[in-house]
């Protein structure tokens, strides 16, 4: 069970947040856009937009990989904290690495491994789908 509330952050603390609502266990979204963002896969827990309350955010930036989807990044340190879909407006993807441990939460689910870098090993023990982006599976 993952700590409520959960907090985390970017490396230089110019984005500190807290998640005030039940976080979602976290997705590792392998799809071309999330592993160019983030350099490796995207992994993932979500909440409600409105669960997530900022305590700092003057570096926080918003990148618009096409007009439906954002990435939320630290303009002073680079990294990649939120990835947010217009059409999901109350539902916001927090990069599972800017949280601060423990986080009592669980990788449960792989999405779009059939785009996966050739160099990476899936993990068998979490359930995978391959993915189609024009099916709207993406939760990055």
């Amino acid at each position: 069970m993952a700590k409520t509330p959960l907090t985390g952050g970017c490396a230089c603390q110019g984005v500190r947040y807290r998640i005030e609502a039940d976080a979602r266990s976290v997705t590792n979204c392998h799809c071309e856009p999330c592993r160019r963002i983030t350099g490796h896969f995207m992994a993932a827990t979500a909440a409600p937009a409105s669960a997530v309350i900022f305590d700092a955010d003057a570096s926080l930036r918003w990148y618009d990989s096409t007009p439906t989807v954002q990435y939320g990044f630290c303009s002073t340190c680079g990294a990649t904290l939120f990835w947010r879909a217009s059409d999901k407006p109350d539902h916001l993807s927090i990069t599972a690495g800017t949280l601060d441990t423990p986080t009592g939460l669980k990788t449960n689910l792989a999405i779009f491994t059939d785009e996966a870098s050739d160099y990476h090993r899936l993990d068998d023990a979490i359930e995978t789908v391959g993915g189609d982006r024009n099916l709207g599976v993406s939760d990055g």
